[in-house]
């Protein structure tokens, strides 16, 4: 996996249900847009919303839409679970499965890379590490990562930590090994290529997916400063559908922009009067 592919949110219907023809839709939205892979039941999906079932179906759904790679989300707190979320996804066609680390009890970085180890050694795909430290409130070391590297069937990590140090100490300490560092933030998309990233899992892809490609697509061919620039002008926006309102002002604002994302799924809230003033603002230019 290279270049930019949103978490892909997931449209529920009024009644809170997984709406599946939107999904269908919006597979089709972004890749008209330009995306070069896509990531279903991710955080921005709302995976931890769904159950196992419906994590299941929505990653089918997607497999069966898609014309570029899938890297199905597939992590819960336990090996078991995980293992057969990934077998599932591999099973409905997924190229590869994204997995978080495992949260809710306290574990360290030898705990950490037992199981990563284990999932790689038993999994039918190639599985990405995913290190989410805000939600998850555990973050992969770099060492960790690098050890984890040398192993035949772990073939990259989204570092979704915002710690560009961290990045890059990753970066070098899996150097050596044929593996995709993916960058978690679409505020530092260009600043994650300067330090060798691949590309990046991004929530802006999902509203701006053209304008998330561009960036990549400069600095790859060598326009860094251009890379820059545009990431800068996209900064404002992907905080706004981050940081500050979240999965429910990604959808409006995807919304806004013609693409089908549906409703959030309870206990998310639609944004108010005025997240949605300052959402429209930030749409209208793209």
């Amino acid at each position: 996996m290279d270049g930019t592919g949103p978490p892909l949110v997931t449209p529920f219907d009024a009644d809170g249900d997984v709406d599946e023809a939107a999904l269908k839709q919006l597979v089709g939205w972004v890749e008209d847009r330009g995306v070069d892979f896509l990531v279903p039941c991710g955080s921005n999906s709302e995976a931890e919303l769904m159950t196992a079932g419906e994590r299941t179906r929505v990653n089918e759904v997607v497999c069966d839409a898609a014309s570029v790679p899938v890297l199905a989300g597939t992590g819960s707190p336990g090996f078991r679970e995980t293992l057969a979320a990934t077998e599932a996804a591999a099973d409905a066609g997924a190229e590869a499965a994204l997995v978080v680390t495992p949260f809710y009890y306290e574990h360290d970085q030898e705990t950490l890379e037992a199981y990563y180890r284990d999932l790689a050694d038993d999994a039918p795909v190639p599985i990405y590490l995913y290190s989410v430290p805000a939600y998850t409130d555990v973050a992969l070391a770099p060492e960790t990562v690098g050890r984890l590297a040398d192993h035949p069937n772990v073939a990259g990590m989204k570092d979704s930590s915002g710690n560009m140090e961290r990045f890059t100490l990753t970066r070098r300490a899996t150097a050596t090994a044929d593996f995709d560092l993916l960058i978690g933030s679409g505020s530092i998309l260009a600043h994650a290529m300067d330090a060798g990233a691949d590309g990046g899992v991004l929530a802006l892809s999902n509203v701006a997916p053209a304008a998330a490609s561009e960036v990549y697509e400069r600095h790859r061919s060598g326009d860094t400063e251009g890379a820059h620039a545009l990431n800068a002008d996209l900064v404002e926006l992907n905080r706004a559908i981050t940081a500050e309102y979240s999965v429910p002002g990604l959808k409006y604002a995807m919304g806004e922009r013609g693409a089908p994302a549906g409703h959030g799924r309870r206990p998310h809230r639609p944004p108010d009067g005025d997240a949605r003033e300052r959402l429209n603002g930030l749409v209208a230019g793209l």
